[in-house]
C-alpha cells in the first residue's frame, strides 16, 4: 500500500515571529504552498492512491477562503488519490469551519468528531477529528480491527500525555496503538 502521510502544514499561520522581520512571514507562507503544491505533484507523478492529513491543515483564526480553494484546486488535480483529512486543535470541524461550509472535492473525505471507520478492499482506515481546540482524548481500545485487513489510524493526538496537563489535545498512550499497522499521526512538530 503507497500512500503520503503529512501533518501540521498550518496554512495561512500569521508567524508572528516571522513578522517582525521584512516579509519573511509572507515569504514562509509562499514557501508553504509551494511545499505543498510540490507534494501534490509527487502524488500524480507517482500515482500514490491515498493522501493522509493528519489535522492542523490550516489555521481555523485566520484561514482565508482564498487558501481554501488553492488547496482544494490542487486536491482536483489528483482525482484518482483518496484523501482522508483529521482535523486537529489547530482546524477543528466546527459549524464554521471551511471543514464543514466548503464544497470540497469528491476526493476528500474529512473524519468528524466520532470515531469513522471507512471500509475499503484491503484496508481499513479509521480517524478522528476534533470537534473543538482541545480534546479530552477518545478511547483507542473501542476500535475492533479486522486482522484479514491492514488498519490504518489517522487522527491528531498527544502521543504518551497526561490526562492531568494543563490543555488536553486528544490524549493517547503508544501501548494503545500497537494494534493498527500504521498510525498516521500530527500535533507534535518533531518525529
Amino acid at each position: 500500500m503507497r500512500f503520503i502521510h503529512m501533518a501540521d502544514v498550518h496554512f495561512d499561520s500569521p508567524f508572528t515571529v516571522l513578522a517582525s522581520r521584512e516579509n519573511l512571514a509572507n515569504e514562509r507562507r509562499l514557501e508553504q504552498r509551494k511545499a505543498f503544491a510540490d507534494t501534490i505533484e509527487y502524488i500524480k507523478e507517482n500515482q500514490i492512491p491515498f493522501l493522509f492529513i493528519s489535522g492542523d491543515l490550516y489555521e481555523q483564526k485566520y484561514i482565508r477562503k482564498s487558501t481554501i480553494e488553492y488547496i482544494n484546486n490542487l486536491f482536483k488535480e489528483i482525482p484518482n488519490t483518496q484523501i482522508f483529512i483529521s482535523p486537529g486543535n489547530h482546524d477543528p470541524y466546527l459549524i464554521n469551519s471551511y471543514y464543514m461550509k466548503f464544497n470540497w472535492n469528491n476526493n476528500v473525505y474529512i473524519f468528524k468528531y466520532d470515531i469513522e471507520k471507512i471500509e475499503l478492499d484491503d484496508v481499513n482506515i479509521y480517524g478522528y477529528g476534533f470537534s473543538s481546540f482541545y480534546s479530552e482524548g477518545i478511547n483507542i481500545n473501542e476500535i475492533k480491527i479486522d486482522n484479514q485487513k491492514n488498519n490504518i489510524l489517522i487522527m491528531h493526538a498527544d502521543l504518551d500525555a497526561s490526562k492531568e496537563a494543563k490543555e488536553l489535545y486528544n490524549p493517547v498512550a503508544t501501548r494503545d496503538l500497537l494494534k493498527f499497522d500504521y498510525v498516521a499521526l500530527g500535533h507534535i512538530h518533531k518525529p
